[in-house]
């Protein structure tokens, strides 16, 4: 008996990455997301603490950020994930015209976002060396600011592929993945905008 022949693939046709939500890469940012909401709620933990302890907190006449550039920040991450999903629910439906236009607007708030915190940095009286709070603020909201830029370079990196053709309807596991992490920074952003800028008014 002559043996079966079995018809492999020309290796170009065979799948390098997992695909969809299951993929191996798509676990891995889910867990990279929750490793980096936990830093973010160990250093809320310290907030809490030295507010609690600390007579340095209650300081400056109850000083508290302004709220009118927080408030812009806001409407800038939250715009961004809008449109982010907008894009992403298009390139699930082989729309990638529509991705790059997601992704280039996205980008576009994200770097907005950057410059207006910086405009906030600059226009606040308070240093972090003016007590704990203010130490606190900083060292919370400048780490948030590098996740963002973490996810504006990741999505610029997006962008370039889209406009290479690498996505597609079924293939666009880096999109998923880019989509997940920002979506995770702008989930951060609010629990901060509520701690950080919201409750010392209220406190």
């Amino acid at each position: 008996m002559s043996a079966a022949v079995v018809q492999v693939p020309p290796a170009e046709e065979l799948p390098r990455t997992g695909l969809g939500a299951r993929a191996p890469g798509w676990w891995g940012m889910l867990l990279l997301c929750i490793t980096e909401v936990s830093l973010f709620a160990y250093l809320l933990v310290a907030w809490f603490y030295l507010r609690g302890v600390s007579v340095a907190v209650a300081s400056e006449g109850g000083h508290a950020p302004a709220l009118a550039l927080p408030a812009v920040l806001t409407v800038l991450l939250v715009s961004s994930s809008v449109v982010l999903r907008w894009g992403e629910l298009g390139i699930r439906r082989g729309d990638s015209r529509r991705l790059a236009i997601a992704l280039g607007v996205t980008i576009a708030l994200g770097v907005a976002f950057l410059a207006t915190q910086g405009v906030e940095y600059a226009r606040e009286q308070l240093m972090p060396q003016t007590d704990a709070y203010w130490s606190a603020f900083y060292t919370i909201t400048g780490i948030h600011g590098a996740h963002v830029l973490v996810g504006v370079l990741m999505l610029s990196m997006n962008l370039v592929r889209t406009l290479l053709g690498h996505f597609t309807a079924r293939r666009h596991l880096a999109v998923q993945n880019g989509a997940l992490y920002w979506h995770a920074v702008d989930l951060v952003w609010l629990i901060l905008l509520v701690v950080l800028y919201l409750a010392p008014h209220f406190a």
